[in-house]
């Protein structure tokens, strides 16, 4: 019995997943503009190409498992394949995600960095992004970017990996300074 309900569980949450996606193709379509020449959205956002070319975007880094590249002939891609779970090691992808944003940008053309959601991997390398290419506290970081895309929430891990990252980029030991700050913008400290 235990393995019927395993997989009956399974099924229910393919389908989820199929229906989320579909609704996020369809509502949420609009690519999000962080500074010029970088955005931030979803898989529907990644769909939407007509909306990519209107805003001269010419690559597309996926930070998600199982997405295939929609656009494959009209833009340029980087796939990161990873799952929105806190144990994830998101940060060993930092500056590889950093070097394309870059890349994209001294091409004369825009990034759009998304995951599935818009929410949490995506946010993480464009929070990583403003880090070290701004100069930005990670507080300032996501207020920034909330104000852009007020769903923006990474999960506890990424954001324990964004303050080991931004206390590495300022070289020093010290804790970081954001943990209050969190709570003040709605997050969860991590532990």
């Amino acid at each position: 019995m235990d393995h019927f309900e395993g997989r009956y569980k399974e099924r229910i949450q393919a389908l989820l997943r199929a229906y989320n996606a579909a609704r996020y193709v369809q509502d949420d379509d609009e690519p999000c503009q962080i500074e010029e020449g970088l955005f931030l959205g979803s898989l529907g956002a990644a769909n939407n190409k007509s909306g990519l070319k209107r805003l001269n975007v010419t690559h597309v880094l996926t930070v998600a498992a199982s997405l295939a590249p929609p656009h494959p002939s009209d833009f340029t891609y980087k796939v990161i394949e990873v799952a929105d779970r806190e144990e994830t090691n998101l940060a060993q992808y930092f500056d590889e995600c950093i070097d394309f944003i870059d890349e994209a940008k001294r091409s004369g053309g825009g990034v759009l960095v998304h995951c599935f959601v818009g929410r949490s991997r995506s946010v993480t390398v464009i929070l990583a992004y403003l880090l070290k290419k701004r100069g930005m506290m990670l507080s300032e970081a996501l207020q920034h970017v909330r104000r852009k895309r007020p769903q923006a929430s990474p999960n506890a891990g990424f954001i324990k990996q964004l303050q080991n990252y931004e206390q590495s980029l300022r070289g020093d030991n010290k804790p970081s300074q954001v943990e209050d700050e969190f709570d003040l913008l709605g997050f969860v400290a991590p532990k």
